[in-house]
């Protein structure tokens, strides 16, 4: 299966909808996500044109998709700029060194297990290292306490544990784990 890994065009906002409802209605993957189906559907046109303006004209944030031959996106994760001082994505915490934030990740189901989780990883983190203001110290990342699976994956790609867990916004009987690649 040959993709492309890019980032999203500003012009790009249904296909960006589109693989975000995706997500959210998937029943292995929305565990990840801290949005429901019915809220992130009910969104404007305007929101979802702002959001991915911001991921792909901006510089604090990037979102990049895996895109088949065919132009079927496979997949997506987006990068946040965190930056020392502030509010974690998640609240709960604080940032210490300027980093970035793995979130959104998803792969469609028939993209799963062909190592296309690792490819927008990479990328993910090769943007990050390339950042010069701020130069960035670490890339991170949350995942539910219950997702074992997308758990073990981000350990193959190299990510530890850090220490840090967080309580699930919205429901404060589960907790969100950060994994972590420090700069090399």
């Amino acid at each position: 299966m040959s993709t492309i890994i890019r980032r999203v065009r500003t012009e790009e906002w249904e296909r960006v909808k589109e693989i975000r409802l995706d997500a959210l209605r998937d029943p292995v993957a929305n565990v990840a996500f801290l949005d429901t189906y019915e809220n992130a559907a009910a969104q404007p046109d305007e929101f979802w044109q702002g959001r991915t303006r911001g991921a792909a004209e901006g510089d604090s944030v990037r979102q990049i998709v895996a895109e088949a031959e065919g132009g079927r996106w496979l997949g997506s994760i987006t990068v946040l700029v965190e930056q020392p001082g502030g509010a974690g994505a998640l609240g709960g915490d604080v940032i210490e060194v300027p980093q970035t934030h793995l979130v959104g990740f998803y792969v469609r189901p028939e993209a799963r297990g062909t190592g296309l989780a690792h490819e927008l990883i990479r990328a993910g983190q090769e943007w990050s290292w390339s950042l010069t203001e701020p130069r960035i110290e670490r890339v991170r990342l949350f995942v539910h306490e219950d997702n074992a699976r997308a758990q073990a994956m981000y350990l193959r790609a190299g990510f530890k544990h850090s220490g840090v867990s967080v309580p699930v916004p919205g429901d404060e009987t589960r907790r969100e784990i950060e994994l972590a690649v420090l700069r090399g």
